[in-house]
């Protein structure tokens, strides 16, 4: 039974992966960083009490910021492929926790990689490495962007993202570590963090229609960006991994839409005019746009046979019923009495 470790299990990514992997016959290990209360509810679904003789799916505590915590955890797992998709991956947050951005992105996965160099030097086994970049890193750089494009990054988010690029690299040249990169445009899903554009206003838009709230507030309506579905991209992640020789990798599906062209297909879903009910706030602007993110897959799907499966308009509906029907239970429990916490969705 191949073993499979993930910096990240809690987030999306973490989540579609851990199920693909799980279906694949894999035994799942995932870091998890200590808090207060569990953020568990992604995986909830795939977790059995590790007592329970089925059971392939085991969380560890652990965190990129703690090399020590990084190199007990493989020496006790013992991995065959490390996915590393931990983060503080959120853009405009970047602008504001800059240094610990980078803490985490970058120096996390240098942490990461010596862990991993270091384990393999002492006890003679080898492990496969998918690295989590992103179209981030392009920034300002014309589009379409490929392998071959030069990276103009516009945040500290960015920044970290592309400096831990480069570590990879450094690392599979200097010490032939099996390191890939797979630089991945955005990709999203019910499971998306509520924060995030795409579902902020999905999230929104089925809270509006169930009278829970009026107002969406956004900031730069006219980015454009590659948007495809979060289960596709994991599953471009794992087919890097089979391959013979590590390498880079960008995943898109080659069609780049605006904020507005997303909000125009979801409103478009639940029949509301969303122009009565979204508002510019200048304070979710970045500092740096990026305003153009397009990207050119062709290496992957020659080299990898990948795809995209889930189109745009079957993504941007996929989220909006979600949704919708999120919001409907919710009215139900304020009908019923309850209190509904909406957690500022609609101004974050």
């Amino acid at each position: 039974m191949p073993k499979a470790l993930i910096s990240g299990i809690t987030g999306q990514d973490g989540s579609y992966l851990s199920a693909f992997l799980l279906d694949k016959g894999y035994q799942v290990h995932g870091l998890l960083r200590r808090a207060s209360t569990l953020n568990t509810d992604r995986i909830d679904h795939l977790y059995k009490d590790p007592h329970d003789p089925a059971a392939r799916l085991f969380l560890h505590y652990g965190d990129l910021t703690d090399g020590s915590s990084l190199s007990r955890i493989l020496r006790k797992v013992e991995p065959d492929e490390i996915y590393n998709l931990g983060a503080q991956s959120h853009v405009r947050v970047s602008f504001e926790q800059a240094e610990y951005t980078a803490d985490v992105v970058a120096t996390g996965t240098l942490r990461l990689l010596e862990s991993v160099r270091d384990y393999q030097v002492t006890t003679g086994k080898r492990c496969k490495i998918y690295q989590a970049g992103s179209s981030e890193m392009f920034g300002a750089a014309n589009p379409p962007q490929n392998e071959s494009t030069e990276f103009y990054p516009r945040s500290p988010y960015a920044v970290s993202k592309v400096a831990a690029h480069w570590y990879c690299k450094n690392y599979r040249e200097a010490y032939g570590m099996f390191v890939t990169n797979g630089i991945l445009f955005n990709h999203e899903s019910p499971m998306r963090g509520e924060t995030f554009v795409t579902r902020k206003i999905t999230r929104a838009l089925g809270r509006i229609k169930a009278g829970l709230q009026d107002t969406l507030f956004l900031g730069n309506l006219d980015a454009k960006r590659d948007w495809g579905f979060a289960g596709d991209y994991v599953e471009a992640m794992w087919m890097m991994l089979q391959k013979n020789k590590p390498d880079d990798y960008v995943v898109a599906t080659g069609e780049a839409y605006s904020v507005r062209d997303f909000l125009d297909e979801a409103s478009g879903v639940i029949g509301l005019d969303w122009s009565k009910h979204v508002k510019i706030d200048p304070r979710y602007f970045r500092p740096t746009e990026v305003d153009f993110l397009l990207g050119d897959s062709s290496k992957a799907r020659k080299a990898l046979g990948w795809k995209p499966r889930v189109s745009f308009k079957e993504l941007v509906r996929m989220m909006v019923e979600h949704d919708v029907e999120l919001a409907r239970q919710e009215r139900t429990l304020v009908t019923a009495g309850h209190s509904v916490a909406l957690r500022g969705v609609a101004n974050a």
